[in-house]
């Protein structure tokens, strides 16, 4: 066995499509999973990003290779290859390129896809070119065929939602409907430390890792484990994160800091004076105060919902002049004004944003001396914005819809129709949601990373053996960890462009609502990922959300349009994704070559 160093440029070219799917895999997967978090204002993108990025490489190094053999050796039989490793790097490959351009394309354009299917079919549509139709695994295949993977796309959402909803209800008995919800809220709260301590350790220790000699342990030992490890957490939570909450939540100590969580107990027992009482942030979605009012004319907006004066005379003179502008125009205004507020700021966003408007490109062709110039000062900041405009960017505006466009209209009749739930108990929820939020992000690591690393395994195993057959090889844990950090570079730089078209666009978020739709997913992809079956954390996040939103007790609370236009682009993937890999595959496999 030896390298096959003539196909060099293959194994570069995979490995660079495979980064490409990594990162749209962040861009858009991980985006929608952490836009909960963020729509419910429990998490900042900033820490959305931290905590990805952390607990994305956990459960990617810890969980993520079970999928991964799926996508390996599941859909295409390495049989087929006949022991050509040449091809076999060549098909995967082409699935790779076909699956990243179809979900860069969609990711720019703010439609939420699944970059899971996407890869599958591709992978599917590749295996079609290389040996028909009839050697492509399409039935069970022991819960590795495209039979078990697409009974995801069906199944998935119900469970998820089902969880969620479930979740909400024992919230809503729980908490909402008490005399004293805040209370309840804050002395219940471990049991949610319980349940995600207990299902990320169930997950780890089930069929775990061999690397980590988990893979044959008794029942005994890992219902010991999980049980044990998540009781734990929920005794600590008892004894730290409670008097914490307690004494930010109900006595609202504003002199309280991070680090005296440790001090536990003792913390009951603290004074509080009545000049130190601090304020509840508000969570309402649709902010009416005129703080947010004073925001908006200040171009704290982007293209969202531009809000009027708290004045009726003033309210009614912007409305009159909202109407007479159309949509584009509306959007076109808030950028400018969100920008112009970009220019005024210190550091290197500021820099980037002044340095841009200052060096407008001249006229002519982008070859001209001139342009050059130009263009030679803002490759730079154009890099600066790249990296850092997601953090400016403001994702609960572009939720809610531009009021009196029919957007606006419809997300205001969808919020009126969830009922809202008093800010003391969603502050508590917001400390929770932080839990819930990481063991989704545990969640996504532990099953989308295969998508990636699977395709990406078999090109390495083939180029660095010479063998077709050493796909089935373990994946190394270099290759889980460098695209687990290129999810979360994907995350960073551009997730902001899915994360405004989800979370709130679907139906109302709070931290209360927001925690059930992560823990449900969460559960969901989990559940999937013991079986080894790749599943869309997209459509698990958004079975959640409906679900969760359908708690409000009337179909009116979920914004049907928005989850229609979710499953149109779910439903067109498959196609799409399958057509352009068995394509690419069969052009180049097939090609006219000079005759010697």
């Amino acid at each position: 066995m030896a390298v096959l160093s003539q196909y060099n440029y293959v194994f570069a070219i995979g490995t660079f499509f495979a980064l490409l799917d990594a990162y749209n895999n962040g861009a858009n997967d991980v985006a929608n999973a952490w836009a909960t978090s963020v729509s419910s204002r429990s998490i900042s993108y900033l820490a959305a990003m931290v905590l990805s990025a952390i607990f994305e490489t956990v459960g990617a190094v810890a969980v993520g290779a079970r999928t991964a053999e799926t996508i390996k050796n599941g859909i295409i039989p390495p049989t087929v290859f006949k022991g050509d490793a040449g091809v076999q790097m060549l098909a995967f490959t082409c699935a790779l390129a076909a699956a990243s351009s179809w979900v860069m394309w969609c990711t720019r354009h703010s439609a939420h896809v699944s970059s899971t299917y996407s890869l599958v079919s591709a992978i599917a549509g590749v295996g079609v070119a290389v040996a028909g139709a009839e050697n492509v695994q399409w039935g069970w295949n022991g819960g590795k065929g495209l039979g078990a993977i697409f009974a995801g796309l069906v199944m998935a959402p119900f469970i998820s939602g089902g969880f969620a909803a479930t979740i909400f209800m024992m919230i809503k008995l729980i908490v909402h409907v008490r005399k004293q919800p805040a209370r309840w809220a804050v002395f219940t709260s471990p049991f949610f430390f319980l349940v995600a301590g207990t299902i990320c350790t169930l997950s780890i220790v089930y069929k775990g890792s061999p690397k980590l000699n988990l893979n044959k342990k008794p029942g005994w030992w890992i219902a010991a484990v999980s049980v044990g490890t998540g009781g734990a957490l929920c005794l600590l939570s008892a004894l730290f994160f409670v008097p914490y909450v307690y004494c930010r939540v109900l006595r609202r100590d504003q002199t309280l800091k991070w680090y005296h969580i440790f001090l536990g107990p003792s913390l009951f027992t603290r004074q509080v004076q009545e000049g130190d009482r601090a304020k509840v942030p508000n969570y309402e979605v649709v902010q009416k105060d005129e703080s947010s009012a004073s925001s908006v004319s200040s171009g704290s907006f982007t293209d969202g919902e531009i809000k009027p004066a708290a004045d009726n005379d003033e309210k009614n003179a912007v409305q009159a002049e909202s109407r007479q502008k159309t949509q584009k125009e509306l959007i076109a205004e808030g950028e400018a004004r969100h920008h112009a507020n970009l220019r005024k700021k210190r550091g290197p966003m500021g820099w980037a944003m002044r340095t841009l408007h200052e060096n407008p490109m001249g006229p002519g062709q982008i070859y001209e001396l001139h342009n050059i110039k130009t263009l030679a000062k803002r490759i730079p900041a154009m890099v600066v914005v790249a990296l850092l405009y997601g953090l400016y960017y403001d994702i609960h505006a572009a939720q809610t819809g531009i009021e009196g466009t029919p957007d606006g209209k419809r997300m205001e009749r969808v919020y009126a129709a969830a009922k809202k739930y008093p800010n003391e108990v969603e502050h508590t929820y917001s400390f929770v949601q932080i839990i819930t939020a990481c063991t989704a992000s545990f969640a996504h690591g532990a099953n989308d990373i295969g998508n990636s690393v699977g395709p990406w395994a078999v090109i390495y195993s083939a180029w660095h053996t010479g063998n077709a057959a050493a796909s089935k090889a373990p994946v190394p844990l270099w290759q889980l960890g460098v695209l687990a950090a290129t999810i979360s570079v994907g995350l960073i730089t551009y997730g902001y462009n899915i994360m405004k078209v989800m979370g709130n666009k679907i139906t109302y978020h709070s931290p209360s609502r927001g925690s059930s739709m992560e823990m449900g997913a969460a559960i969901t992809v989990l559940v999937f990922s013991q079986y080894k079956l790749p599943v869309s954390t997209s459509m698990c996040i958004t079975g959640a959300t409906v679900g969760v939103g359908l708690c409000n007790g009337t179909y009116r609370a979920v914004n049907w349009q928005r989850v229609g236009l979710l499953m149109f682009s779910w439903i067109m993937t498959i196609p799409v994704a399958g057509t352009l890999g068995g394509v690419l595959m069969g052009l180049i496999l097939n090609a006219p070559h000079f005759k010697s």
